[in-house]
């Protein structure tokens, strides 16, 4: 896509001769009772074994299933995980994730005090002698969203905040507007609000200081939705003087 629909523009698109998921749409989750933790672990367990996908199966370092606090009232849902996260087995570890950290710290929060995951939750597979990341497939998305909404289920957080464009798509099927569009929106998905904004990876390749006030603004509203206090200074945050 392009950069001004805010499709990390620094990946390559899908490949077209990836195979498709095997029952894609068909993926019964089974959670067993239990504290939120313990429901969390049996439905990483259930995750790390998938192979709905058998391409990402086989390709993936480790499944990346979700990382933070199970009672979090905040989740943040990006699109896939990279090089670094396929390593680590963590969302958000390298320099977006980085970033991501930064915000969630001006919001005087902490990543042990949210819930961070992803749609996909295997690295999407790169042809052979290729570097770099590729978006994942739409049937890709489809496969590993009930695991995401069952981890949704379990957290029951009070706010979503969807990072970039493909984890909008992988949450809410294709879109007719593009990123530039639908940042700064309010959806909902089972019964949860979600907050539509830029990847943090957007605004590493995008150094502009109205970029990051419009992101500052989307955390602020969920702050509001949230009744966290907010500050003078944090309501003037990248604002031009």
């Amino acid at each position: 896509m392009r950069a001004r629909a805010e499709a990390i523009s620094h990946l390559p698109s899908a490949s077209t001769s990836s195979p498709k998921p095997q029952s894609a749409i068909r993926n019964p989750i089974q959670i067993p009772e239990g504290t939120k933790t313990e429901r969390l672990a049996a439905l990483k367990k259930q995750t790390s074994a998938c192979t709905i996908c058998p391409h990402l199966a086989k390709s993936r370092t480790q499944v990346v299933f979700g990382v933070g606090n199970p009672e979090a009232k905040l989740m943040f849902v990006g699109e896939a995980p990279g090089a670094d996260e396929d390593e680590k087995g963590e969302p958000f570890v390298g320099r977006a994730g980085q970033l991501l950290t930064k915000m969630i710290v001006a919001m005087e929060l902490s990543r042990e005090q949210v819930y961070i995951a992803n749609v996909l939750k295997c690295r999407p597979d790169m042809p052979r002698n290729t570097s770099g990341n590729r978006k994942p497939t739409r049937e890709e998305m489809d496969a590993c969203l009930p695991y995401l909404r069952a981890q949704v289920g379990v957290i029951a957080p009070q706010v979503i905040v969807a990072l970039g464009a493909t984890a909008v798509e992988g949450l809410f099927g294709p879109q007719k507007m593009n990123m530039t569009r639908l940042r700064g929106n309010w959806r909902e998905l089972d019964g949860v609000p979600v907050r539509l904004t830029f990847h943090p990876s957007y605004l590493l390749h995008n150094q502009d200081i109205a970029l990051k006030r419009l992101v500052w603004e989307d955390l602020l509203a969920v702050m509001e939705r949230l009744a966290l206090p907010i500050s003078e200074k944090q309501r003037g945050f990248f604002l031009k003087s």
